[in-house]
C-alpha cells in the first residue's frame, strides 16, 4: 500500500494533528513534497519505502558507461534521475534549522491560519466545501462560472494567489496556507481581498 502524503504526512509532526496520519506507518511506501511545507525549491519530492531493495529494483539501471561497483550507496539506484541538483541539502537545511519543535509549530500555525480563512469566508456567506483539518480550504462562491470569475479576479487583484480545483464535482477556490512567513495579518488581508472581490 502506498500513501500519497504531499501535505498530509506532515500532520504527523504536530501533537494536535498527528491522529490524522494514524495508520500510515503500516504502508509499504510514502511520498511527500518538501517544496510545499518546507518551502524549499521545486523538485524536492521525497519517497520512503519499507523495503529498500524494492525501490532499488525499480529504479536502478545498468549501462557500460555507468559505474555500478562502489563501496558507497549509489544515489542513482534510488531515483528516476541520473543527474539532478542536490535538493537533499536544502531539505536537510530546512529541517535542521527548524528542528522538530519549529517544524511542528509552523505546521500548526498554518493549519490554524487555514481555519481562520474558512471562518472569515464562511461568515461572509460563502460555502466552505471541506472540513479544514490541515492547511487546505476549498470555497465555493456559487456556481462554477461565478467561482471561476472570483478566482480570476482575485489573481488579478494581487493581494494573494489562490487556484481552482474540483471537489466532489463542485468547482472551488483552493486556498493552501503553507509558507513559514504567513502571518495572521496576511490571512486577514487576503480574506478581506477575496471577500471584496467576491461581493462585487
Amino acid at each position: 500500500m502506498h500513501v500519497d502524503g504531499a501535505f498530509g504526512l506532515w500532520a504527523a509532526t504536530t501533537p494536535a494533528r498527528a491522529h490524522l496520519a494514524a495508520g500510515t506507518a503500516e504502508a509499504d511506501s510514502w511520498a511527500t513534497d518538501a517544496h510545499k511545507w518546507l518551502n524549499v525549491p521545486y523538485d524536492s519530492g521525497l519517497a520512503f519505502v519499507r523495503e529498500v531493495h524494492v525501490l532499488q529494483a525499480a529504479m536502478a539501471i545498468t549501462a557500460e558507461y555507468l559505474p555500478t561497483a562502489s563501496e558507497y550507496r549509489n544515489p542513482a539506484d534510488f531515483t528516476p534521475e541520473l543527474s539532478r541538483r542536490a535538493r537533499g541539502v536544502e531539505v536537510w537545511a530546512a529541517l535542521h534549522s527548524l528542528g522538530r519543535e519549529g517544524l511542528a509549530a509552523m505546521i500548526e500555525r498554518n493549519c490554524t491560519q487555514a481555519q481562520r480563512f474558512a471562518e472569515k469566508l464562511s461568515a461572509a456567506g460563502f460555502e466552505i466545501l471541506n472540513e479544514v483539518a490541515l492547511n487546505q480550504v476549498l470555497v465555493s462562491f456559487g456556481d462554477a462560472a461565478r467561482t471561476n470569475r472570483v478566482i480570476s479576479a482575485v489573481q488579478q487583484e494581487g493581494t494573494c494567489w489562490c487556484g481552482v480545483t474540483i471537489w466532489q464535482g463542485k468547482t472551488a477556490m483552493r486556498i493552501s496556507v503553507s509558507s513559514w512567513a504567513t502571518t495572521d495579518a496576511d490571512v486577514d488581508r487576503s480574506a478581506a481581498a477575496i471577500i471584496a472581490v467576491a461581493l462585487r
